[in-house]
């Protein structure tokens, strides 16, 4: 069953095999990159004397004939693994740690990757990075880590088909190309350097022309690529043959959408391989179905019918020997201490060494024996007093002592076991934020400790304040420092003995463990459990007295504890101690120890083998031969194999016999499980298994048969401990025994073994008390077994073999896999230049409910880009054809930045909580979930669509109404409105001007909050004259022409709109462009200028002259302006006549705006509409000329405009104009404002909103004390056109709440293109202002996510998963009607469905005023029918997706109240995964994952997720984001983020209310304008 190979005939088949692999792999790998010629600047004959010099050496040929002459002749000799030298040529390079080191396996990880290669599969285009990133990441002075001492001639060997550098860049683009485009087309990846920002990588696509032709789907046509010089892009419906590019570009393809659409405009080319990667998918896709019901079910992992199956028969528990007590073993272990001190005084006990290697001290016996006198009586008797001793026996003791000193800890250690205190030995703390100290902390708190024990030089080593006392760590309790020097202590009277008991069940020791979370245990071990294993461990490795041993493990746990302090005493042997300190400076320390000293045992792990193989070229006097045991502690460790056998074969000929060699198996809790013996029998070899890697995967072990790539070879660790019963139990649960051919956790049953975790008695359970039973259920022993946390198995001979640990097992879509696997695959993939061997954390975190694997390394500081990205994407092949399973993420840090053990190791706890909190500031990220995840919900299959009849008929049945509502009936409401009488807004002012002229309508305020200026009616009448003459006169307008306003927000704005209406003009507001920023900002404004087909301009003198600047003409043509009339210097005399319109449905204005989607849009407002218009909210907000209102909002389109514009002249009330650019310098002046004029409503906009709580967060208090006093206002209205910001305003009215603010008074209103106020809700409240007519409260519901991403609404509680609040948008407008229709099929819906809302009103736009006239879509969007029902009224489709709710409130007229609930645009709403979503609700998970993300846009682009992000913080944050990012949009809305872009803070735009431009920022990403800190593409 199991196959333990002899050696010697495994290695030749070994040699057999393997040769052949290397081989292929080396001619396929060369034949890969040579295969079509290069991109780059290679020639045919450059090239073809290339490929020969790479290939001659493998090509069977005649001596001397057809080889390149200038090839060295010993350069063509293939070096193969198998080949006898191969651990000389190994070694003079100089780079490799033996540790995971495995010849086989670094060639099944070659084949494996010639294997993909063959594939073409997994190219991905490399991160983007700009320079300052790249620069700081690589160029820091970096020292190298500890652990890799020899590795200066790194590189020195580069194999025949190594390619150098430059090469490989050049070939790994080709590469990729290949791989993405089959073997045939060259590259299309430009190979310019990503460095840039991937600007350089930016490949220009044709410009493709062809007709205009819009889908027609709810959206404005897009006028915003006219310009005089534009092209225009072509959006053709369905698949379109598109002509190819012209040859100047390059050979850079035309880009498609998801859905065969071209798009024009500059792609990246990075991008552009990124998505044709993806279109090859790894995994078959999954089944296209989906059940339509509201849960969306993550695929559960099929376990694979094929897969093997555990077929042996039940094991047996296996019993070691008998433990033979030997007569003059002592009773205790300070027994023996006490005998070997009195009769051998002189005999050395422990001799350490210096940094030189030199004998710094030796501990005899005798002083060993005294000095623990010493330590015993002092810590009983001289702390504290006598009546109240600080310690009493059975308290524990922190023993803190560096690694340098043993002979202190020695003295220590025994001192607490002679005073009976229980020590607990720990790392030194030497920061306060060491990697897991806090930990550590929390150890000591749980055990009680209040003393620590330690010496001289570590105590003045300690961090200290400045007060000169040991500042208390983080998490650690309040300690007494007690320095156990002998000069520092009191002699005990000679009357006071120690009290020497036999060995006992109390408590002897406490040894710390750090579990895989990061948490650390104590392990209590008794006195009677300490002795037993020191005399199992005296039997099994023969020890007799006075033997030498070298010692290089950490003595104060573990192996070197056990060895080296305590079965040593035991025996008077005498250990020679080796720091680690000394190791990192002469790795070779311990074997010349071995040969001075002539010892006879060495404790030692796989590094240290592999450091002395590194450094023993340079010595000759080497003789191994008084070595009777090597112990190997880490010899558990399946990597383990390849460093003995390196170790042995180069130095069996310095006299080291292979018998000698003794791995050892050993845990916390078991103490050691199982130890191979020494023999003297050399010809017995140990055991070998040669497994299935698959098979593991699966819990079964199966001798690997086939040609497979993935196996593990494992040496025994001999045999179960003497006086011990092991058995093998499954790692689930419950413990029930494994079959012989299953892998599963090793159980012992023995006196000898830990006893609980202090403390904690329900894990002790678990652990130490674990009763294994058989497959009927029955108990196999009655005595409590341990686990051990090994997994592995018995093989024939007893021999026990470990196949991994339980805190590095990872289960991944059900297989399991081992974390040391993985590190030796990923370090056996070549060249190994950029990453430092040994410096590999391997983890797994769980996303998604399944566990994904991370990989992290520590770059070499002097590594490529192209380098290190070429060395990740091949680990994760390799992985993948080794192990069967994908990396979730590949992570590479600068060197020495990952947290470190206190003896040099990676600390892996500390490691995985940096990279989830984001602080483990990577210089180099690659992610590929999309072929890890496989778990994600099936993709919604659209069902066909049921007929609208059918769905009204189902909504009566099931007594659901049909989902409408309308404001207040106009014609019923009867009120002294006397601007009803008068059809036109011009006559308004003029009867206004004639009848109140002194009353004033504005005021305007400046940044420090005084009236810069104000109009009463009669002044805003007589400028409006004025300008008419003007319009007239200087530019000869006609009735009906179009005139552009171009100003600054304010009164002159308001006094040329009411001069075009006096001329019969069309006024158009335009913003003007930013003085500070006329390159971008004065386009639209000629856009628009144009697109309206202005007849002329009016402003100021200021922006006339900016109009007329250099930069100005630098970014448009100038000339090609039309007339432009400066209103600063206005005619004197008046107009003969004012225009009076003939018709009311003429044209009044035009109000442009570019929607979020980017688009530019134009609608017609009617005098009729925009005079209804004003009525209605003059009603809703109840405006009279005794009224004040604040607004503080952009004048130039949608309501801002007609509050800002019209309202006061036809109500009469006194607006009070803050442009919101003076907040930019006074956060406070709107509010100032609302509580110095006592306004009791207010309008704002959301990015007025939000300045203010972030400007004035920390402000309130002073503002309280400068009077600020918000308790008048009734309502504040947030303008807005999108779904309400619920967290914005719930925060701006927490923060205001204390300056008087009403929580209540904060609403939204809702407007779109086809209807610029659907809702505005002033929610009266009518007990704190005077009498107005009470609306209800506006009301928040919560809505399952999931269930709207399918277009249906479903109400949850608070709280609740995947639970999302929304706010109603307000109270709908009198004289407004609201359906919600299906966008598809136009028909009616019931109440609580989401669909399209549809309006119907007297204030609607009349049209979309084009240039182009397309009247499909003026049809489709302003005069749309249902199609059942209802199929006479005529509705504006507004674009919009949201739901209505009838509520339990009522409002003033006692009926119930129907809320409107917005959730989002449908040009915004992204189609995924045949699902519909919001590109608000993944901004908003994502923007909570970290804590320097500030701002987050999404948008699709052919179906992949792009997610822009902008840091605030350093750059060194920014690819920490790319693996949270990728997290939470997993977890919390099941889709793949394709593309990370981190960028600086305001790259993403913003439009004047506060709005996100995702289709403008999509450009700029397209286009590689956004200058990203990084870009991440995830596989």
């Amino acid at each position: 069953m199991y196959c333990c190979f002899l050696e010697h005939t495994w290695v030749l088949l070994r040699f057999n095999v393997h040769y052949c692999f290397y081989y292929e792999f080396k001619v396929a790998f060369i034949h890969l990159n040579f295969s079509s010629p290069l991109a780059g600047d290679i020639t045919q004959k450059g090239y073809e004397k290339k490929r020969s010099k790479l290939i001659g050496a493998f090509l069977p040929q005649a001596p001397g004939k057809g080889m390149d002459p200038s090839v060295p002749h010993e350069r063509r000799t293939p070096v193969t693994p198998g080949s006898s030298s191969r651990y000389h040529r190994r070694r003079s390079s100089g780079s490799r740690d033996e540790r995971y080191r495995s010849d086989v396996h670094t060639e099944a990880v070659q084949a494996a990757l010639a294997k993909q290669k063959e594939r073409g599969k997994m190219a991905v285009p490399m991160p983007s990075k700009r320079r300052s990133l790249v620069v700081q990441s690589s160029m820091d002075a970096y020292t190298p880590p500890d652990t890799s001492s020899g590795s200066e001639g790194e590189g020195s060997m580069q194999g025949e088909g190594t390619p150098t550098s430059s090469q490989s860049s050049i070939n790994m683009e080709n590469w990729i190309s290949r791989a993405i485009h089959g073997s045939t087309t060259s590259s299309t990846t430009s190979s310019s350097s990503t460095q840039s920002g991937g600007s350089g990588a930016a490949s220009r696509l044709a410009d493709v022309m062809g007709q205009t032709h819009l889908e027609n789907h709810s959206a404005p046509p897009d006028v915003t690529s006219y310009t005089t010089d534009s092209i225009q892009v072509e959006r053709p419906q369905g698949s379109t043959t598109t002509s190819r590019s012209t040859p100047k570009y390059g050979n850079a393809e035309l880009m498609e959408t998801g859905d065969g659409v071209p798009v024009g405009g500059r792609v990246s080319a990075k991008i552009q391989q990124l998505v044709n990667t993806l279109k090859r998918p790894k995994r078959p896709p999954l089944r296209e179905f989906f059940v339509d019901d509201f849960e969306e079910l993550l695929e559960v992992q099929q376990p694979d019918p094929n897969q093997p199956k555990a077929e042996g028969a039940q094991m047996l528990a296996m019993r070691g020997e008998q433990l033979g007590v030997v007569t003059n073993w002592p009773l205790s272990l300070e027994a023996a201490l006490q005998r070997w001190g009195t009769i051998s005084p002189k005999a050395p006990c422990l001799t350490t060494m210096d940094t030189n290697g030199k004998p710094l001290y030796i501990l005899t016996y005798g002083k060993l024996w005294t000095r623990s006198i010493k330590v015993a009586y002092n810590i009983l008797h001289k702390l504290g007093s006598k009546q109240e001793p600080m310690l009493r026996p059975g308290d524990r003791v922190a023993l803190v002592f560096p690694n340098n000193d043993p002979a202190a800890f020695m003295v220590a250690f025994y001192g607490c076991l002679l005073a009976e205190v229980v020590p607990v030995p720990i790392e030194v703390p030497l920061t306060r934020k060491d990697a897991g100290s806090q930990q550590i902390g929390f150890l000591l708190g749980s055990c009680g400790v209040t003393v620590a024990l330690t010496s001289d030089a570590c105590h003045k080593g300690l961090p200290k304040s400045p007060t000169g006392e040991i500042p208390q760590f983080k998490g650690w309790p309040k300690l007494l420092w007690f320095v156990t020097e002998s000069k520092h202590l009191s002699k005990p009277p000679r009357d006071w003995f120690p009290h020497i008991k036999d060995a006992n069940n109390e408590t002897a020791y406490i040894e710390y463990k750090t579990c895989k979370d990061g948490s650390v245990l104590g392990v209590t071990v008794m006195r009677i459990a300490l002795l037993t294993h020191c005399q199992a461990l005296t039997q099994s490795c023969g020890y007799t007295e006075a033997e030498t041993i070298v010692n290089v493990l950490d003595f104060k746990k573990d192996v070197g504890l056990w060895h080296g302090i305590l079965t040593s005493v035991m025996n008077m042997m005498h250990v020679i101690s080796i720091p680690y300190s000394l190791m990192k400076v002469n790795p070779l320390s311990w074997i010349q120890k071995v040969c001075q000293y002539k010892a006879k045992v060495a404790c030692v792990k796989s590094r240290d083998m592999h450091w002395a193989l590194v450094a023993h070229r340079d010595q000759r006097d080497i003789n191994l031969s008084s070595l009777r045991m090597l112990v190997v502690a880490d010899g558990a460790n399946p990597w383990s194999v390849s460093s003995c056998d390196a170790f042995l074969n180069v130095f069996q000929s310095k006299g080291l016999k292979p018998e000698v060699i003794c791995p050892c198996a050993s845990s916390p809790e078991a103490l050691t499980v199982a130890i191979r013996r020494p023999t003297d029998d050399s010809n017995q070899p140990p055991g070998r298994g040669v497994l299935s890697m698959q098979g593991l995967s699966h819990g079964v072990i199966r001798v690997d048969s086939e040609e497979k790539l993935s196996v593990l070879t494992l040496q025994d660790v001999g045999t179960v401990m003497p006086g011990a019963l092991m058995c093998v139990v499954k790692p689930d649960v419950v413990p029930q025994l494994c079959k012989t051919d299953e892998i599963g956790e090793l159980c012992v049953g023995s006196i000898a073994t830990g006893t609980s975790y202090y403390g904690l008695s329900g894990m002790t359970k678990n652990t130490f008390e674990v009763f294994p039973m058989n497959s009927v259920g029955a108990l196999i022993s009655e005595y409590p077994f341990t686990r051990t946390g090994l997994l592995g198995f018995v093989g024939p001979g007893g021999l026990c073999f470990i196949a991994g640990k339980m805190d590095g097992l990872m289960v991944v879509g059900g297989r399991r896999h081992n974390a040391d696997d993985i590190v030796a695959t990923a370090l056996a993939v070549e060249p190994m230049k950029f990453v430092y061997r040994g410096r590999i954390a391997v983890f797994s975190i769980s996303v998604l409910h399944d566990e994904r694997i991370v990989v992290v390394a520590e770059q070499r500081p002097d590594s490529t880009e192209e380098d290190s990205f070429q060395w990740m994407s091949r680990v994760l092949q390799a992985i993948d054809g080794i192990h069967q399973v994908g990396v979730y993420c590949l992570a590479l840090v600068p060197s020495n930045t990952l947290p470190k053990t206190p003896l040099g190791g990676i600390h892996l706890s500390e490691s995985k909580q940096l990279f989830l909190e984001g602080s483990l500031h990577p210089c180099n990220v690659l992610m590929c979930p999309h072929t890890c995840v496989t778990n994600l919900p099936k993709p919604r299959q659209k069902q066909p669509e049921i007929g609208p009849a059918s769905v009204m008929v189902g909504n009566l049945v099931s007594g659901k109404r049909i989902a409408q509502a309308s404001g207040r009936d106009l014609g019923q409401m009867e009120d002294n409105d006397q601007a009803r009488k008068f059809l036109f807004l011009s006559e308004v002012l003029q009867w206004r001007a004639q009848t109140t002229p002194d009353h004033v309508l504005y005021t305007l305020l400046n940044c420090r909050g005084t009236i810069a200026s104000s109009l009463t009616c009669v002044q805003l009448h007589k400028r409006a004259e004025k300008i008419a003459t003007m319009l007239a006169e200087r530019g000869h307008l006609q009735d009906g022409d179009h005139v552009a306003l171009v100003y600054p927000p304010g009164i002159d704005l308001i006094a040329a709109f009411y001069g075009c209406l006096y001329a019969g003009c069309v006024p158009i507001t335009v913003r003007p462009p930013h003085p500070q920023n006329i390159a971008t900002t004065l386009p639209t404004v000629k856009m628009i200028v144009e697109v309206s087909r202005s007849a002329c301009m009016m402003t100021t003198a200021v922006i006339c002259k900016l109009l007329r600047s250099k930069e100005a003409s630098a970014a448009v043509d100038v000339r090609s302006w039309p007339p432009v009339l400066d209103t600063d210097d206005l005619p004197k005399k008046k107009p003969p006549l004012l225009y009076k319109p003939s018709n009311p449905d003429t044209l009044a204005y035009l109000d442009f705006s570019v929607s979020t989607t980017g688009m530019l849009a134009g609608v017609k407002m009617s005098h009729t509409a925009t005079s209804a218009f004003c009525r209605s909210i003059k009603l809703q907000c109840e405006l009279y000329p005794s009224r004040e209102v604040a607004i503080c909002l952009d004048p130039y389109c949608g309501l801002g405009f007609v509050l800002w514009c019209l309202c006061s002249v036809y109500s009469g009330h006194q607006s009070i104009l803050i442009p919101p650019s003076e907040l930019e310098v006074n956060p406070a002046l709107w509010l100032l404002a609302v509580s110095q004029y006592k306004v009791r409503d207010t309008f704002c906009s959301y990015s007025v909103m939000e300045l203010c709580t972030k400007g004035l967060g920390l402000q309130t208090e002073s503002l309280k004390s400068r009077g600020l006093d918000l308790s008048r206002v009734r309502t504040c209205v947030v303008v807005a056109e999108e779904r309400p910001r619920i967290a914005l305003t719930q925060s701006f009215s927490k923060l205001f709440k204390d300056l008087g603010l009403h929580p209540r008074a904060v609403s939204t209103s809702f407007g779109c293109r086809v209807n610029l106020a659907v809702c505005l809700q002033p929610h009266r409240l009518g007990k704190l202002a005077d009498q107005g007519t009470s609306g209800p409260d506006p009301t928040t519901v919560y809505v399952d996510m999931r269930a709207l991403r399918h277009d249906r609404v479903r109400l949850v509680e608070r709280g609740s998963p995947h639970s999302l609040p929304l706010m109603e948008s307000g109270k709908i407008l009198p004289g407004v009607r609201i359906i919600i229709a299906n966008p598809e099929t136009k028909g009616p819906l019931g109440d609580s469905h989401l669909g399209e809302i549809w309006v119907c009103s007297g204030h609607n736009a009349s049209g979309y005023f084009t240039v182009y006239g397309d009247e499909a879509l003026q049809s489709d969007h302003f005069t749309s029918r249902l199609s059942f029902g209802d199929t006479q009224t005529i509705w504006a489709r507004t674009g919009y997706l949201g739901f209505l709710r009838r509520t339990e409130l009522t409002d003033a007229s006692g009926e119930r109240h129907d809320a409107l609930y917005v959730v989002g645009a449908l040009d915004e709403a992204m189609e995924l995964r045949g699902m519909r979503y919001h590109p608000i609700d993944i901004e908003t998970s994502v923007i909570r994952t970290h804590k320097s993300i500030t701002e987050c846009a999404v948008f699709t682009w052919t179906n992949l997720l792009v997610v822009v992000v902008e840091l605030d913080g350093s750059e060194q944050e920014a690819l920490d984001l790319v693996p949270l990012v990728t997290n939470v949009v997993l977890e919390e809305h099941y889709l793949i983020v394709g593309v990370v872009v981190v960028v600086d803070i305001g790259v993403i735009p913003i439009n004047s209310r506060g709005e996100k431009q995702r289709m403008h920022l999509r450009d700029g990403f397209l286009a590689d304008q956004l200058d990203p800190i990084y870009v991440a593409y995830n596989m």
